[in-house]
């Protein structure tokens, strides 16, 4: 039988990159194994982008500089200046579309079996756009990733619940090529080039849980954001060891208690939805049954509703610093910090 999982497990599984001040040998054997991308200031010099495993460093080296453009590699500090040459934002996109084109037309990595046609933004350290890529190859190099995810809830007790509030649990389709089968927060997407986040809520609402845009527009809440530095295995649908820094923008829905409005599947991403009482969800996080980030999500709702309170958890410190933790990489969370 399995271990079942505390709520420092939970973040553990989620924000698994060492934190340079808390674990300072475990940061640096961890730098050991990747190269820093970045990218060159006036004002602030070398400005780190990503964390590449050496796998990626190689793949370039052994790429015709045709396709990739000019790579400097300093070995003191194992950073890699790429995408540099170009003048303007178009010109550094279509130099990176070119090199993840190229490698997936070649097979080089597993990831990108999972093309999505979607543009991802990188930003540069006033938060300006350096160039977007394929969302499928963020991965690749480590950059900052952006999303946003959605709790929809009802007020009011359950038969023999202690709380009173009830959440709506989507459960993951099982032909997802990431975290088959996994609960997931209500709803859940990842923030295109250009794109605000609540307008990204308000479509990723319709196209996975078909709640009406004038309920999520009128009710939906931004309650903060939550951050953390993944690091992908097995379920996560590619390559093993690839770090994922993310920032989600995260919204809160309370929706009527008659059940008059509740979410439905519509595009395949969900199987179905569940109203759980927080005691339903508090075991099926236990039993490591979320996705890990969305159970990260999850955790910084209760902390926020009071379910999650230091006289309970004795991690309540540890998950409250966590979920907001520092990014090294820019971008917009910056301002929203």
């Amino acid at each position: 039988m399995a271990a079942r999982l505390t709520s420092l497990d939970l973040v553990n599984k989620c924000d698994a990159f060492p934190d340079a001040e808390k674990d300072p040998q475990g940061y640096a054997a961890q730098l050991e194994k990747l190269y820093t991308l970045v990218w060159h200031d006036d004002a602030a010099g070398a400005v780190p982008l990503g964390y590449m495993p050496h796998s990626v460093f190689d793949a370039l080296v052994k790429t015709p500089e045709s396709i990739r453009g000019k790579l400097d590699f300093d070995p003191s500090t194992h950073t890699v200046t790429l995408f540099h040459q170009p003048q303007t934002e178009p010109e550094r996109t279509k130099l990176v579309a070119r090199l993840t084109d190229y490698w997936r037309k070649n097979g080089t990595f597993r990831i990108l079996r999972g093309w999505r046609d979607e543009m991802w933004p990188v930003y540069d350290n006033n938060g300006n756009l350096l160039f977007s890529m394929e969302r499928a190859a963020m991965g690749l190099f480590g950059t900052m990733r952006y999303g946003v995810h959605l709790t929809a809830f009802v007020r009011g007790k359950s038969d023999g619940s202690e709380y009173d509030v009830r959440i709506w649990v989507p459960k993951r389709s099982t032909s997802k090529s990431t975290y088959p089968g996994m609960l997931d927060n209500t709803v859940a997407g990842g923030l295109m080039t250009n794109e605000d986040p609540f307008e990204c809520i308000i479509r990723e609402a319709d196209e996975e849980a078909s709640l009406p845009e004038d309920v999520v527009r009128n009710s939906a809440k931004f309650v903060g954001l939550v951050t953390y530095i993944y690091i992908t295995d097995e379920r996560s649908g590619g390559e093993d060891g690839l770090i994922y820094p993310e920032c989600q923008w995260v919204y809160d829905l309370e929706l009527p208690a008659d059940q008059s409005i509740i979410p439905e599947p519509k595009d395949g991403e969900v199987e179905s939805f569940s109203l759980c009482t927080v005691e339903e969800i508090k075991e099926q996080l236990a039993q490591g049954r979320w996705k890990p980030n969305c159970a990260l999500v999850m955790l910084d709702f209760f902390v926020r509703h009071g379910i999650i309170t230091p006289e309970n958890d004795p991690y309540y410190s540890e998950i409250r610093h966590r979920v907001h933790r520092q990014m090294p990489f820019p971008g917009p969370h910056r301002n929203e910090s």
